[in-house]
Protein backbone atom coordinates (compact mmCIF):
# COMPACT_ATOMS: atom_id res chain seq x y z
CA UNK A 1 0.00 0.00 0.00
CA UNK A 2 1.35 3.41 -0.99
CA UNK A 3 0.64 6.15 1.56
CA UNK A 4 2.07 9.62 0.96
CA UNK A 5 0.39 11.64 3.72
CA UNK A 6 0.17 11.14 7.47
CA UNK A 7 -0.65 13.10 10.62
CA UNK A 8 1.27 12.11 13.76
CA UNK A 9 1.67 13.26 17.35
CA UNK A 10 5.19 13.45 18.74
CA UNK A 11 6.35 14.09 22.30
CA UNK A 12 9.79 14.30 23.80
CA UNK A 13 10.44 12.38 27.00
CA UNK A 14 9.86 14.00 30.38
CA UNK A 15 12.94 14.85 32.40
CA UNK A 16 13.51 12.66 35.45
CA UNK A 17 12.80 14.16 38.88
CA UNK A 18 15.66 15.22 41.13
CA UNK A 19 16.33 13.26 44.32
CA UNK A 20 15.82 14.49 47.89
CA UNK A 21 18.45 12.62 49.89
CA UNK A 22 20.94 13.11 52.72
CA UNK A 23 24.17 11.30 53.28
CA UNK A 24 23.84 8.85 56.14
CA UNK A 25 26.98 6.97 57.18
CA UNK A 26 28.36 5.70 60.45
CA UNK A 27 30.64 8.19 62.18
CA UNK A 28 29.64 10.94 59.65
CA UNK A 29 27.08 13.09 61.45
CA UNK A 30 25.26 15.64 59.34
CA UNK A 31 26.64 14.29 56.10
CA UNK A 32 24.68 16.82 54.10
CA UNK A 33 22.51 16.62 50.99
CA UNK A 34 23.51 14.16 48.26
CA UNK A 35 20.44 13.97 45.99
CA UNK A 36 21.38 13.69 42.30
CA UNK A 37 19.71 15.36 39.33
CA UNK A 38 17.17 13.63 37.12
CA UNK A 39 18.11 12.45 33.64
CA UNK A 40 17.31 14.33 30.44
CA UNK A 41 14.23 13.17 28.52
CA UNK A 42 14.79 11.62 25.10
CA UNK A 43 14.07 13.60 21.92
CA UNK A 44 12.08 12.59 18.84
CA UNK A 45 14.17 12.72 15.65
CA UNK A 46 12.85 12.22 12.12
CA UNK A 47 15.44 10.77 9.75
CA UNK A 48 15.22 10.25 5.99
CA UNK A 49 16.14 6.59 5.56
CA UNK A 50 17.13 4.83 2.35
CA UNK A 51 14.82 1.92 1.58
CA UNK A 52 11.76 3.47 3.23
CA UNK A 53 9.42 4.42 0.37
CA UNK A 54 6.05 5.08 1.98
CA UNK A 55 4.44 6.50 5.12
CA UNK A 56 2.59 3.23 5.67
CA UNK A 57 4.15 2.74 9.12
CA UNK A 58 2.11 5.68 10.42
CA UNK A 59 -1.25 4.25 9.35
CA UNK A 60 -3.19 3.42 12.52
CA UNK A 61 -0.18 4.22 14.71
CA UNK A 62 0.11 7.98 14.98
CA UNK A 63 1.93 8.48 18.31
CA UNK A 64 5.71 8.68 18.58
CA UNK A 65 6.82 9.14 22.21
CA UNK A 66 10.43 9.33 23.34
CA UNK A 67 11.64 7.71 26.57
CA UNK A 68 11.44 9.62 29.86
CA UNK A 69 14.56 10.41 31.87
CA UNK A 70 15.16 8.38 35.02
CA UNK A 71 15.03 9.89 38.54
CA UNK A 72 18.18 10.97 40.31
CA UNK A 73 19.29 9.04 43.37
CA UNK A 74 21.39 9.37 46.48
CA UNK A 75 25.18 9.60 46.54
CA UNK A 76 24.92 12.42 43.98
CA UNK A 77 23.97 9.97 41.23
CA UNK A 78 22.34 11.52 38.17
CA UNK A 79 19.49 9.58 36.59
CA UNK A 80 19.95 7.97 33.19
CA UNK A 81 18.84 10.10 30.23
CA UNK A 82 16.01 8.78 28.08
CA UNK A 83 16.85 7.24 24.70
CA UNK A 84 16.23 9.42 21.67
CA UNK A 85 13.51 8.03 19.40
CA UNK A 86 14.69 7.83 15.77
CA UNK A 87 11.69 7.75 13.41
CA UNK A 88 12.59 6.60 9.86
CA UNK A 89 10.72 8.32 7.03
CA UNK A 90 11.17 8.18 3.23
CA UNK A 91 13.65 10.58 1.63
CA UNK A 92 11.63 13.43 0.18
CA UNK A 93 9.30 13.80 3.18
CA UNK A 94 8.11 17.31 4.00
CA UNK A 95 7.51 17.89 7.72
CA UNK A 96 4.86 20.47 8.59
CA UNK A 97 3.61 21.76 11.93
CA UNK A 98 -0.04 20.78 11.58
CA UNK A 99 -1.46 23.60 13.69
CA UNK A 100 0.79 26.44 12.50
CA UNK A 101 0.80 25.21 8.90
CA UNK A 102 4.51 25.95 8.45
CA UNK A 103 7.15 23.79 6.80
CA UNK A 104 9.68 22.68 9.42
CA UNK A 105 12.04 20.59 7.31
CA UNK A 106 12.42 19.02 3.89
CA UNK A 107 14.05 15.65 4.58
CA UNK A 108 16.00 15.35 1.36
CA UNK A 109 18.33 13.54 0.67
CA UNK A 110 18.67 10.28 2.61
CA UNK A 111 20.44 10.79 5.92
CA UNK A 112 18.90 14.21 6.56
CA UNK A 113 17.32 14.46 10.00
CA UNK A 114 15.58 16.93 12.25
CA UNK A 115 15.00 16.94 16.02
CA UNK A 116 11.28 17.58 16.06
CA UNK A 117 10.51 17.36 19.81
CA UNK A 118 13.22 17.97 22.39
CA UNK A 119 13.20 16.06 25.64
CA UNK A 120 12.59 17.84 28.94
CA UNK A 121 15.42 18.80 31.28
CA UNK A 122 15.90 16.66 34.35
CA UNK A 123 14.98 18.14 37.73
CA UNK A 124 17.66 19.27 40.18
CA UNK A 125 18.35 17.17 43.26
CA UNK A 126 18.65 18.78 46.67
CA UNK A 127 22.46 18.80 46.44
CA UNK A 128 22.04 21.52 43.80
CA UNK A 129 20.32 23.87 46.28
CA UNK A 130 22.88 23.65 49.11
CA UNK A 131 24.29 27.05 50.12
CA UNK A 132 26.31 28.42 53.02
CA UNK A 133 23.09 29.55 54.69
CA UNK A 134 20.98 26.54 53.74
CA UNK A 135 23.13 23.49 54.21
CA UNK A 136 20.27 20.99 54.43
CA UNK A 137 17.83 21.96 51.62
CA UNK A 138 14.69 19.89 51.46
CA UNK A 139 13.92 20.76 47.90
CA UNK A 140 14.17 18.68 44.71
CA UNK A 141 12.65 19.72 41.40
CA UNK A 142 10.46 17.54 39.18
CA UNK A 143 11.61 17.04 35.60
CA UNK A 144 10.37 19.33 32.86
CA UNK A 145 7.92 17.95 30.27
CA UNK A 146 9.19 17.28 26.77
CA UNK A 147 8.08 19.23 23.74
CA UNK A 148 4.96 17.98 22.01
CA UNK A 149 3.33 18.81 18.70
CA UNK A 150 1.16 17.49 15.90
CA UNK A 151 2.88 17.03 12.56
CA UNK A 152 1.66 16.58 9.02
CA UNK A 153 3.99 14.51 6.85
CA UNK A 154 3.81 14.79 3.09
CA UNK A 155 5.89 12.63 0.77
CA UNK A 156 7.18 13.80 -2.59
CA UNK A 157 8.91 11.04 -4.49
CA UNK A 158 12.43 11.68 -5.70
CA UNK A 159 13.01 10.61 -9.28
CA UNK A 160 15.10 11.79 -12.22
CA UNK A 161 12.33 11.35 -14.78
CA UNK A 162 8.57 11.61 -14.28
CA UNK A 163 6.12 10.01 -16.72
CA UNK A 164 2.90 11.94 -17.26
CA UNK A 165 0.05 11.56 -19.71
CA UNK A 166 -3.60 10.75 -20.15
CA UNK A 167 -4.89 7.35 -18.99
CA UNK A 168 -3.91 4.45 -21.27
CA UNK A 169 -1.05 6.38 -22.87
CA UNK A 170 1.26 3.45 -22.09
CA UNK A 171 3.25 4.78 -19.12
CA UNK A 172 3.09 1.54 -17.14
CA UNK A 173 4.09 -0.51 -20.18
CA UNK A 174 7.04 1.79 -20.79
CA UNK A 175 8.19 1.53 -17.17
CA UNK A 176 7.95 -2.27 -17.26
CA UNK A 177 10.05 -2.42 -20.45
CA UNK A 178 12.91 -0.21 -19.26
CA UNK A 179 13.13 -1.33 -15.61
CA UNK A 180 12.32 -4.23 -13.32
CA UNK A 181 9.23 -2.49 -11.98
CA UNK A 182 6.02 -4.45 -12.55
CA UNK A 183 3.10 -2.03 -12.50
CA UNK A 184 -0.39 -3.25 -13.31
CA UNK A 185 -1.13 -3.13 -17.03
CA UNK A 186 -4.60 -3.49 -18.56
CA UNK A 187 -6.69 -2.18 -21.45
CA UNK A 188 -8.85 0.11 -19.30
CA UNK A 189 -8.14 3.53 -17.73
CA UNK A 190 -6.64 4.13 -14.29
CA UNK A 191 -4.87 0.80 -13.91
CA UNK A 192 -2.14 2.72 -12.05
CA UNK A 193 -3.59 3.72 -8.68
CA UNK A 194 -0.33 4.75 -7.01
CA UNK A 195 3.05 6.09 -8.15
CA UNK A 196 5.52 3.46 -9.32
CA UNK A 197 9.31 3.78 -9.28
CA UNK A 198 11.71 1.95 -11.55
CA UNK A 199 15.48 2.07 -12.08
CA UNK A 200 16.71 2.24 -15.67
CA UNK A 201 20.10 0.57 -16.07
CA UNK A 202 22.20 1.43 -19.10
CA UNK A 203 25.63 0.26 -20.20
CA UNK A 204 28.78 1.42 -18.38
CA UNK A 205 27.00 1.31 -15.02
CA UNK A 206 24.74 4.25 -15.79
CA UNK A 207 21.36 4.39 -14.12
CA UNK A 208 18.52 6.77 -13.33
CA UNK A 209 15.15 6.60 -11.58
CA UNK A 210 11.82 6.86 -13.40
CA UNK A 211 8.46 7.52 -11.72
CA UNK A 212 5.17 6.50 -13.33
CA UNK A 213 2.38 8.76 -12.08
CA UNK A 214 -1.33 7.81 -12.30
CA UNK A 215 -3.04 9.10 -15.44
CA UNK A 216 -4.08 12.73 -15.43
CA UNK A 217 -7.35 13.96 -16.85
CA UNK A 218 -8.72 17.39 -17.57
CA UNK A 219 -9.46 19.15 -14.27
CA UNK A 220 -6.89 17.13 -12.31
CA UNK A 221 -5.50 20.25 -10.62
CA UNK A 222 -8.97 20.84 -9.14
CA UNK A 223 -9.36 17.28 -7.89
CA UNK A 224 -10.75 15.43 -10.88
CA UNK A 225 -9.68 11.83 -11.39
CA UNK A 226 -6.70 10.29 -9.60
CA UNK A 227 -3.78 12.34 -10.82
CA UNK A 228 -4.43 15.35 -8.58
CA UNK A 229 -3.41 13.32 -5.52
CA UNK A 230 0.02 12.67 -7.04
CA UNK A 231 0.86 15.82 -9.00
CA UNK A 232 3.22 16.92 -6.23
CA UNK A 233 5.42 13.88 -6.90
CA UNK A 234 6.39 15.31 -10.29
CA UNK A 235 7.78 18.45 -8.64
CA UNK A 236 11.00 16.69 -7.60
CA UNK A 237 11.74 15.19 -11.02
CA UNK A 238 14.42 16.71 -13.22
CA UNK A 239 12.73 15.95 -16.54
CA UNK A 240 9.11 15.34 -17.48
CA UNK A 241 8.40 12.72 -20.15
CA UNK A 242 5.01 13.51 -21.62
CA UNK A 243 3.72 10.27 -23.10
CA UNK A 244 1.00 10.54 -25.77
CA UNK A 245 -0.96 7.85 -27.58
CA UNK A 246 -0.15 8.30 -31.28
CA UNK A 247 -3.29 6.48 -32.42
CA UNK A 248 -5.92 6.97 -29.70
CA UNK A 249 -9.22 5.14 -29.63
CA UNK A 250 -12.33 6.67 -31.17
CA UNK A 251 -13.65 9.47 -28.98
CA UNK A 252 -10.34 10.02 -27.17
CA UNK A 253 -8.38 13.27 -27.54
CA UNK A 254 -6.12 13.49 -30.58
CA UNK A 255 -2.35 13.77 -29.89
CA UNK A 256 -2.20 17.58 -30.17
CA UNK A 257 -5.27 17.96 -27.95
CA UNK A 258 -3.88 15.46 -25.43
CA UNK A 259 -0.64 17.42 -25.26
CA UNK A 260 -2.40 20.69 -24.46
CA UNK A 261 -4.69 19.07 -21.86
CA UNK A 262 -1.75 17.80 -19.80
CA UNK A 263 0.29 20.97 -20.28
CA UNK A 264 -2.62 23.02 -18.98
CA UNK A 265 -3.03 20.80 -15.92
CA UNK A 266 0.67 21.12 -15.06
CA UNK A 267 0.58 24.91 -15.47
CA UNK A 268 -2.57 25.25 -13.38
CA UNK A 269 -1.06 23.15 -10.59
CA UNK A 270 2.34 24.85 -10.51
CA UNK A 271 4.08 27.25 -12.92
CA UNK A 272 7.40 25.90 -11.66
CA UNK A 273 6.32 22.40 -12.60
CA UNK A 274 5.25 23.52 -16.07
CA UNK A 275 8.67 25.11 -16.62
CA UNK A 276 10.60 21.86 -16.09
CA UNK A 277 12.47 20.37 -19.07
CA UNK A 278 10.12 18.23 -21.12
CA UNK A 279 10.44 15.47 -23.67
CA UNK A 280 7.28 14.64 -25.63
CA UNK A 281 7.08 10.98 -26.62
CA UNK A 282 4.54 9.54 -29.03
CA UNK A 283 3.83 5.93 -28.05
CA UNK A 284 2.31 3.08 -30.10
CA UNK A 285 4.15 4.19 -33.23
CA UNK A 286 4.00 0.64 -34.57
CA UNK A 287 0.35 1.24 -35.49
CA UNK A 288 -0.99 2.52 -38.80
CA UNK A 289 -1.25 6.29 -38.97
CA UNK A 290 1.37 6.95 -36.31
CA UNK A 291 3.91 8.51 -38.69
CA UNK A 292 1.44 11.21 -39.70
CA UNK A 293 0.68 11.94 -36.02
CA UNK A 294 4.40 12.37 -35.31
CA UNK A 295 4.81 14.93 -38.11
CA UNK A 296 1.72 16.86 -37.02
CA UNK A 297 2.78 17.00 -33.39
CA UNK A 298 6.34 18.11 -34.23
CA UNK A 299 4.99 21.02 -36.21
CA UNK A 300 2.43 22.01 -33.55
CA UNK A 301 4.33 21.93 -30.22
CA UNK A 302 7.48 23.76 -29.09
CA UNK A 303 9.02 20.77 -27.28
CA UNK A 304 11.16 18.05 -28.82
CA UNK A 305 9.12 15.05 -29.96
CA UNK A 306 10.35 11.45 -30.07
CA UNK A 307 8.58 8.37 -31.40
CA UNK A 308 8.59 4.88 -29.88
CA UNK A 309 6.60 1.75 -29.22
CA UNK A 310 6.66 0.39 -25.68
CA UNK A 311 5.20 -2.92 -26.88
CA UNK A 312 7.65 -3.71 -29.68
CA UNK A 313 10.61 -1.87 -28.15
CA UNK A 314 11.12 0.38 -31.14
CA UNK A 315 12.86 3.60 -30.12
CA UNK A 316 13.25 2.60 -26.45
CA UNK A 317 17.05 2.58 -26.41
CA UNK A 318 17.22 5.90 -28.24
CA UNK A 319 14.79 7.44 -25.74
CA UNK A 320 16.69 6.18 -22.69
CA UNK A 321 20.04 7.38 -24.06
CA UNK A 322 18.51 10.75 -24.88
CA UNK A 323 17.14 11.09 -21.35
CA UNK A 324 20.52 10.19 -19.89
CA UNK A 325 22.22 12.92 -21.95
CA UNK A 326 19.60 15.45 -20.86
CA UNK A 327 20.11 14.49 -17.21
CA UNK A 328 23.88 14.84 -17.59
CA UNK A 329 23.43 18.30 -19.09
CA UNK A 330 21.23 19.32 -16.17
CA UNK A 331 23.76 18.03 -13.63
CA UNK A 332 26.55 19.98 -15.35
CA UNK A 333 24.41 23.12 -15.35
CA UNK A 334 23.67 22.87 -11.62
CA UNK A 335 27.30 22.06 -10.82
Amino acid sequence: MFIDEAVIYVRGGKGGPGCLSFRREKFVPKGGPDGGDGGQGGSVILRATEGVVTLLDFAGSYQRLAENGRPGSGKNMTGRSGEDLIVPVPPGTLVYDRDAGILIKDLTPAGTEVCIAHGGRGGFGNKHFATSTNQAPRRADPGEPGEERWLRLELKLIADVGLVGLPNAGKSTLLSRVSRARPKIADYPFTTLKPQLGIVELSRYRRFVVADLPGLIEGAHEGAGLGHAFLRHIERTRIIVHLIDAVPAEGSPRPIEAYHIIRNELAQYSPTLAAKPEVVVLNKCDLTGAAEAVDQLRSAVPAEVMAMSAVTGRGLNELMEHLWRRLEDLRDTHD
